[in-house]
């Protein structure tokens, strides 16, 4: 029979072994720390297909020089296009071509469509280690690897790791007040 500790409190704090997110590396009450490399999105399927097919080749020899244990992350971040959008508002009203204010009339109209809902999707390689000059290691291999596939990264920051723990413990709502992630 499973017994339930009446002594827990049920938050989030109370089971995430989160000690704390600094120096670009969650640290775990474990004593692992996690980091990893965000990704740059890149949409292969715009390349030529003798390109697309150098991407995933080299991207599979990427990962056969991974010999460590990783988690691929795919994280959606909510984008404000508000700026955006007041930007095409005032070229609109500068423009004194009309075809030029037709097609940006448009771009405002796809623009106010997508006001609700937009985000943005992130790529992350994460994973855990004791040894910090081993994560440093891991991050150099990593992003080298990478841009030998073509494609952009970087260590992942601290802003990048809360972001990743507030999409999946609380909806990809950010905290504000004073937990563990804080």
């Amino acid at each position: 029979m499973l017994r339930m500790s009446t002594k827990t409190s049920g938050t989030t704090e109370s089971f995430v072994p989160v000690k704390a997110i600094i120096n670009n590396m969650i640290e775990l009450d474990s004593g692992f720390k996690v980091a990893g490399v965000k990704v740059a999105p890149k949409n292969i399927f715009i390349m030529e297909e003798n390109e697309q097919f150098n991407v995933i080749d080299s991207l599979k020899d990427f990962y056969n020089t991974l010999d460590f244990e990783f988690w691929l992350v795919i994280a959606d971040r909510p984008v404000d296009i508000s700026v955006y959008i007041a930007e095409l508002q005032m070229m609109y009203n500068q423009a004194q071509n009309p075809v030029i204010r037709k097609l940006i009339n448009q771009d405002l109209s796809k623009a106010e469509d997508f006001n609700e809902d937009v985000s943005d999707v992130e790529f992350y390689f994460l994973f855990k280690d004791k040894n910090v000059e081993m994560i440093q290691k891991r991050i150099r291999l990593m992003i080298n690897g990478l841009a030998n596939a073509g494609l952009s990264s970087s260590q992942a920051n601290n802003e990048d790791l809360r972001s990743i723990l507030d999409n999946f413990l609380n909806g990809g709502d950010k905290t504000e007040f004073g937990t563990v992630l804080a």
